[in-house]
């Protein structure tokens, strides 16, 4: 009895570290090709992935397309997953799906030819636990990506942990945040990913002119700990797709 004890212990401490996990963020972007149609990829996320992703556990995919007209187009797929454990996992759990093979079909026989994207950027990003889980907005119909770099480790620390204080700042500007994490794989490392939902384009706007006017906002930025701890912001804006559940 003795000797199990050690390994009931580990296995306790390991199923209270599992109900505490965040979220894990899968966001795959896919440039498009000129002048062909996309609608095998849309079939196929509608059809087949989503539905499939949902029979895993994973709620509220998201799937969007670039505000305007930018070339070469892309389609940007958000996937939540309930922890690193379960990202790891889905592929596998996918192919032994008998539902997803037979609706996928279409899309996973595709030739060269047919296939609408030249190439699929992923990241992959952990949330916090000031921000574990993905929200979903009422009535949003523009979403905003944000992605924060640093020039290295420590100062990425030091925006997250300046982060910690901006979430109050977001609300209070009118700025609803869908998620929030560390980015752990993908292009434009160390950075960090975030998202927030408005109606409109000028209510984002709005939104961000209010931020930038709160004493709290102020004060975070006057403070000399967090000065320097970016090198660079992408902002692109989104709209769902139809079938998108965010």
């Amino acid at each position: 009895m003795k000797k199990l004890f050690p390994v009931i212990f580990f296995l306790l401490l390991f199923a209270l570290s599992a109900g505490a996990q965040t979220q894990v963020y899968e966001l795959k972007v896919y440039e498009t090709k000129v002048f062909r149609s996309a609608d095998l990829l849309h079939t196929y996320f509608e059809k087949a992935l989503i539905p499939a992703l949902n029979r895993q556990g994973a709620k509220n995919v998201g799937v969007f397309e670039e505000e305007g007209e930018s070339l070469p187009k892309k389609i940007y797929l958000l996937i939540p997953h309930k922890d690193i454990l379960t990202f790891q996992n889905s592929d596998r759990n996918l192919f032994a799906d008998a539902e997803y093979m037979k609706a996928a079909n279409p899309y996973l026989s595709a030739d060269q030819a047919t296939i609408p994207f030249i190439r699929i950027n992923s990241s992959l990003i952990h949330s916090t636990k000031e921000f574990p889980d993905l929200k979903v907005p009422n009535a949003a119909q523009i979403y905003e990506l944000r992605i924060y770099e640093s020039h290295n480790e420590g100062a990425l620390k030091s925006k997250l942990g300046m982060f910690e204080d901006e979430f109050d700042i977001f609300a209070d500007a009118g700025l609803p945040m869908v998620f929030y994490g560390k980015n752990i794989s993908g292009d434009q490392m160390p950075c960090l990913t975030y998202m927030l939902a408005n109606t409109t384009l000028e209510e984002n706007k709005v939104g961000w002119s209010n931020f930038i006017n709160l004493p709290a906002w102020k004060k975070l930025i006057s403070m000399d700990e967090y000065k320097g701890n970016m090198s660079n912001i992408t902002r692109v804006f989104l709209k769902p797709m139809d079938y998108s559940q965010i």
